[in-house]
């Protein structure tokens, strides 16, 4: 008679772990699709954990920091985005910080809660904005050029008009 509940108790657990996998496969392929999706997104992205290690980073921020994704891992950000206390700081108490890295490449840190409100990460998104300062300087140095071109004619228009009223 034991081995009928026993029986029974197993079957019940088999049922309710097919149940539970078939839930789990789904979340799988969102979790999986929404890695897909950080990977290939043009702006970097790092997840940092509680402990301050960087725990993922995307290829875009590799790329922008020069380095390869497994040089970057399980090494503390404050060591590769320099000493920003202050900003850590007001991202705990308000959830986001910003900051610049020399002018060039804007962080947004946002802080990361479990269902207990218990801080367990954040992340870092980065925007390079290296190549946008290149382009503003190249337009200013074709605008002072366009500038310098139309300025030479004139001098040498109004040189001529000079010499036509002097009667040569």
């Amino acid at each position: 008679m034991l081995w009928l509940y026993l029986l029974g108790a197993v079957t019940v657990l088999v049922i309710a772990v097919r149940r539970l996998r078939g839930r789990l496969v789904p979340m799988d392929d969102e979790l999986y699709s929404k890695r897909v999706a950080l990977d290939h997104i043009e702006s970097g992205v790092a997840w940092v954990r509680a402990d301050g290690e960087i725990g993922w980073v995307n290829v875009a921020l590799a790329a922008t920091l020069g380095m390869s994704p497994e040089k970057i891992l399980r090494r503390p950000w404050m060591e590769i985005f320099g000493a920003v206390q202050r900003e850590y700081s007001q991202m705990l108490l308000q959830g986001k910080a910003h900051f610049e890295m020399a002018g060039q490449v804007r962080v947004t840190l946002v802080a990361i809660h479990d269902h207990n409100m218990r801080f367990v990460g954040h992340h870092c998104l980065v925007e390079d904005r290296r190549r946008e300062r290149e382009l503003e300087n190249r337009i200013q140095q074709l605008t002072s050029a366009a500038e310098e071109a139309a300025r030479v004619p004139k001098v040498k228009i109004s040189r001529w008009e000079s010499l036509a009223k002097a009667g040569r």
